[in-house]
Parts: C-alpha cells; structure tokens; sequence
C-alpha cells in the first residue's frame, strides 16, 4: 500500500518518517520529497507497506496527528499524487 502523508515539518527525515510508521508494520520504503536545486523538503512524502490492513491502521492512527512539531496528514496515494 503506498501513503501519502503531507503537511511534514521541512526538517523530517526519512528515517523519522519510517519510524512513526513502523510502529504499524513493515514499512519497505519511506521517501520525503525534496526540491531538485535546493534539496529542501517539499513537505509531503510517501510511505510504502506491503501489508495493506497495516498501512490502513497507520493511516487511521497518524492522520491529523503530530510529527515533529507539525499537524500531518496521512492518506492512501493515488497514482496521480505521484
């Protein structure tokens, strides 16, 4: 199941991201995406988990929930978010 999660504080790293999202399973990929001149954050990411009932309990217990300072919001991606 492939997340998006948007709203992050421009200063989460992947390895943060991966961890709030391990607490609900495997997680085989966690990307932030970043501006190709600056490598500054973008503020949104994806989140990739192979079990979907995981990546759905994820998605219910970290939307609208704090990561480092920020309100974030955490929804299934679709292949046009992408």
């Amino acid at each position: 199941m492939n997340i998006f999660v948007a709203k992050l504080n421009f200063k989460t790293g992947h390895d943060a991201l991966e961890k709030a999202f391990a607490q609900y399973g495997e997680v085989t990929s966690a990307k932030i995406v970043t501006d190709r001149e600056t490598g500054r954050s973008k503020g949104y990411g994806f989140v990739e988990m192979p079990n979907d009932d995981e990546g759905n309990n994820a998605i219910a217990a970290l939307n609208e929930t704090e990561l480092d300072g920020r309100t974030i919001i955490v929804k299934p991606a679709n292949s046009k978010t992408q």
